[in-house]
């Protein structure tokens, strides 16, 4: 069995009016990973999007900041997160394994901004769909980030905040919350 964890830290919090924040654990044990991520202070009822976000050449990815804002627009939106923290690579929504991003069956905040995800992964079944995405590179949890997604649709955000997939759109992809994954050492 091999743990991992996350510390999830705001981003954006200023621009958006809260300080989203949690913890991610997850857990490799046998053929499964359980995924159990735990949010905050997150903007309320409505649903958020969260992936793990990585390099597939296996280097290491980093939490962006607003250092990353590299338009100077108050947001650092998801094409800013790209040059420190990789492409999006793995949903945590219904149904991980499928590898099919863009969809509306992600957790959803309760009126105070909470959410609680537990999902047990297929890990032969993830691993194979990973491979066939990314080239034959493997997991590699701890060179990965997660990110928590999604701001309300009535806010106001600057022409300059990019981020649209299919008909998402950016509301749907601002990054709220980041951690780096970890391993945990077992004692």
């Amino acid at each position: 069995m091999q743990v991992y964890q996350a510390k999830l830290v705001s981003l954006n919090e200023q621009a958006i009016g809260t300080a989203a924040h949690g913890s991610a654990v997850l857990v490799v044990n046998g053929d499964q990973l359980v995924v159990t991520i735990e949010m905050f202070d997150t903007p309320a009822n409505q649903q958020h999007w969260e992936h793990f976000h990585g390099f597939p050449d296996g280097r290491s990815a980093a939490i962006a900041t607003m250092a990353q804002d590299a338009n100077h627009d108050g947001f650092v939106d998801l094409p800013e997160t790209e040059p420190v923290s990789g492409t999006t690579m793995v949903p945590f929504n219904d149904q991980p394994e499928a590898m099919d991003i863009p969809n509306d069956k992600y957790p959803v905040a309760d009126a105070n901004g909470h959410f609680a995800y537990t999902k047990i992964v297929p890990l032969a079944q993830l691993s194979a769909e990973f491979k066939k995405a990314f080239n034959d590179s493997e997991l590699d949890l701890d060179k990965r980030v997660i990110y928590i997604h999604g701001v309300a649709p009535e806010l106001d955000l600057p022409a300059t905040v990019a981020g649209a997939v299919g008909h998402y759109d950016q509301h749907v992809t601002l990054p709220i919350a980041v951690g780096k994954i970890e391993a945990v050492p077992l004692a």
